[in-house]
């Protein structure tokens, strides 16, 4: 199977380069889509010797997944994994991404946090649990952490969804759509990594905007494929 990393960034450049070496160091392609980044992200990624792709100004980290994903599919990539660039998500973790997929029918394999959350704050726990259980009602089936960003899509998942979102609410939208498609959706443990780093979320902000958008999938009749 032919899979490739995909890590969007944006200001990563006390990370990013240590994450580039241990993923270079098992083998793994990678491309980084830098989402207008006003430091030296781009300079290190590229010093690094990884495929950057760039977007001219901030538009979110869906819009730069979604980059990340047509360019793999027009490289020929099977599958896709997605993961963080500020360093939560642990590289030791890939290669179980990688096993799970060669052997299991599921077009999604996502990470699980929530059995290993020690250090993850409170808050963010609690919102992970309630907005868990709300996708996995919308899609039915048992997700127990949609909101984690390091999971594997296989090339049969990003050819047949359209995904209309560009902010953090686009992840959810993969999984929901992917579901309404008749998509197996899996989860695997990953590691929790947490040492102070500064959430890019708006809690005000991107709350109502995942609201907003969880309200139209909910109140929208699913298609099937």
């Amino acid at each position: 199977m032919h899979i490739c990393v995909v890590i969007p960034t944006y200001n990563e450049s006390c990370a990013i380069g240590d994450l580039i070496g241990q993923i270079n160091r098992l083998g793994l392609e990678l491309i980084i889509v830098d989402d207008g980044s006003s430091d030296d992200t781009v300079k290190i990624a590229t010093a690094c010797k990884a495929k950057v792709l760039t977007n001219l100004k901030n538009m979110g980290k869906g819009a730069s997944l979604i980059k990340g994903y047509n360019y793999a599919l027009e490289q020929g990539f099977d599958a896709v994994i997605s993961m963080d660039g500020d360093g939560q998500h642990s590289c030791s973790d890939l290669p179980a991404f990688i096993s799970k997929a060669e052997i299991s029918q599921s077009a999604l394999i996502v990470g699980n946090r929530m059995g290993m959350a020690k250090g993850m704050p409170a808050l963010r726990v609690m919102t992970n649990f309630l907005m868990s259980k709300f996708i996995s009602y919308i899609v039915k089936q048992q997700i127990p952490d949609t909101q984690c960003g390091f999971r594997l899509i296989k090339k049969e998942v990003l050819n047949k969804i359209n995904l209309s979102t560009s902010k953090y609410e686009t992840e959810s939208e993969v999984l929901i759509k992917a579901a309404h498609l008749g998509f197996k959706i899996e989860s695997i443990p990953v590691k929790t990594i947490y040492s102070g780093q500064k959430s890019q979320i708006n809690p005000l902000v991107d709350t109502l905007r995942f609201l907003r958008f969880m309200f139209l999938e909910f109140v929208r009749p699913p298609k099937h494929a």
